[in-house]
């Protein structure tokens, strides 16, 4: 056949497949509409809807991108939503371009080690084929499993997309659980375990930061070639970013508040095994913020041996209350130190020495670190110590990032405050060092004020006379001084200017 109108009965299946593929494969014909188009004068024979089929599907693998590899038999619930269905041929329809939908949720996960894993590998590249076979074939059949679509991007990332929270959630543990050789998800229907290549082959045990958004009215654009753009996935990138930020080197999920709430929804409908199970937990993470945009978040807890965070979700979500409502004069100091000593009494057993004592305490443990708190509170609001109270704060952080597991988001919420802290107590001694100054008469008595004013003055010479010291020429090697100093201080010199994830 050279043109359309050649066709007749007698005209084999083959054949006319035949005329249809060069068309096809030349981008002549590349969406469905257009393919019924073009063969609307052999479309009244019924015998020709195999062939059409057939070339719907070859339409899909060249010109469909990242949904590829959706079908209507295997993704029902995101065919609903990304295509738009012909009514003569129901498996079949053209790509939406753009979407406005309150269902549809994108993951984005990032393997951890990946760099290192191919610098490994440079001398054994079957290593790293292996990894791409599994990513292509294992990993895309769990997302099969679970209806959503997973494709590889820029090396070490997986996006997957889902038509529901509980879709979406299934199937980033379902990764991890293949990565991890765990078995989080613990259902029959969606096997985590490798195989093929993977099953025998030298692959190490990879862990994975991931983030979930969606659920919301956001638009997502398909582009030409069937690749995504859109705010999901800014969103869902940022909330990977942020779960590898707390957790750089084991698995952590950080979710939108939408994605958990649409979740609880759908299990009062149909449970899945997640919630049957019991093996998520939602612990409140608060807002972060990216391009104007604040983003309540979740993270999802699903380690057995993480699950003592359930315990203090009522304190994190009092700070996160104080702070929002700026309860700065009191209620955050208050609800930060109400948190940490909660964590401290709840969070398994731990004991670190520190190099320089803190409150006379040269060890620390569960309880001596609640100590601190219960001390803290008394400064701040008993003795007005407001000095030793910003104080304790720092010294806070430097514990808790000696101690092993201590969560990261907590130490985070810490350094935040305790930074804002600092900058107000910065003021308040300097408006205290004039108040000083007006009241030392009434302050100091007698030779205490004589041995302050005295003090003062000579703190002030003193400061003057050393930099006119710097200065003189008497002090004829400085020049030796100053490299000699570079040259004993080389380790800390060395300066990378660092970019990516660690």
């Amino acid at each position: 056949m050279k043109d359309i109108g050649e066709y007749t009965e007698s005209t084999s299946e083959y054949e006319l497949f035949s005329f249809f593929y060069d068309r096809l494969i030349a981008k002549e014909i590349s969406t469905f509409a257009a393919l019924k188009a073009f063969a609307a004068p052999v479309l009244r024979d019924k015998r020709t809807h195999p062939v059409i089929m057939r070339c719907f599907e070859l339409i899909r693998k060249l010109n469909w991108g990242f949904f590829s590899g959706m079908r209507y038999t295997t993704h029902r619930r995101l065919w609903q939503e990304l295509v738009v269905p012909d009514q003569h041929f129901p498996e079949a329809g053209n790509l939406k371009e753009a979407l406005q939908t309150s269902t549809l949720y994108v993951a984005m996960l990032d393997i951890h080690g990946y760099t290192q894993f191919c610098m490994e590998s440079k001398n054994n590249p079957s290593r790293m084929l292996v990894l791409d076979w599994a990513i292509n074939n294992d990993i895309r059949r769990i997302s099969d499993q679970c209806q959503a679509v997973s494709q590889r991007e820029r090396g070490d990332e997986i996006v997957v997309v889902a038509a529901r929270a509980t879709d979406a959630l299934t199937v980033t543990l379902g990764i991890i659980d293949y990565f991890g050789k765990t078995n989080i998800v613990d259902d029959p229907n969606i096997p985590t375990r490798r195989s093929g290549k993977a099953a025998d082959a030298d692959m190490p045990v990879f862990k994975l930061s991931g983030g979930i958004t969606g659920g919301d009215k956001s638009p997502l654009i398909i582009t030409e070639k069937g690749n995504l753009a859109g705010f999901l996935l800014n969103s869902g990138a940022r909330l990977q970013i942020r779960a590898n930020e707390l957790s750089p080197s084991e698995n952590r999920i950080m979710i939108t508040k939408q994605v958990q709430m649409n979740w609880v929804k759908e299990n009062q409908a149909e449970k899945c095994s997640l919630f049957r199970n019991n093996a998520v937990y939602f612990l409140d993470t608060g807002l972060i913020y990216f391009k104007g945009v604040r983003i309540p978040t979740c993270e999802v807890v699903f380690k057995a041996e993480e699950r003592y965070k359930e315990q203090f979700s009522e304190e994190l979500v009092r700070l996160f209350g104080s702070i929002r409502e700026s309860l700065w004069e009191q209620r955050v100091f208050l609800d930060l130190m109400d948190l940490i000593c909660k964590v401290a009494s709840v969070m398994k057993p731990f004991s670190v020495s520190l190099q320089r004592p803190v409150n006379s305490m040269q060890t620390i443990t569960n309880d001596s670190l609640a100590q601190l708190c219960r001390i803290g509170i008394k400064a701040y609001t008993q003795d007005e110590d407001y000095t030793s109270a910003v104080q304790l704060l720092e010294d806070l952080i430097t514990i808790m990032e000696l101690i092993p597991a201590f969560d990261r988001l907590i130490l985070d919420y810490l350094g935040g405050i305790a930074e804002k802290y600092e900058e107000i107590l910065n003021k308040y001694n300097k408006t205290m060092d004039k108040e000083i100054d007006d009241r030392a008469g009434q302050i100091f008595q007698a030779n205490h004020l004589k041995a302050y004013q005295a003090a003062k003055n000579a703190a002030t010479i003193f400061e003057k006379l050393k930099a006119m010291g710097r200065k003189s020429p008497a002090i004829t090697k400085k020049k030796a001084l100053w490299f000699k100093l570079i040259q004993q201080n080389k380790e800390q010199m060395e300066f990378t200017l660092y970019s990516g994830k660690k």
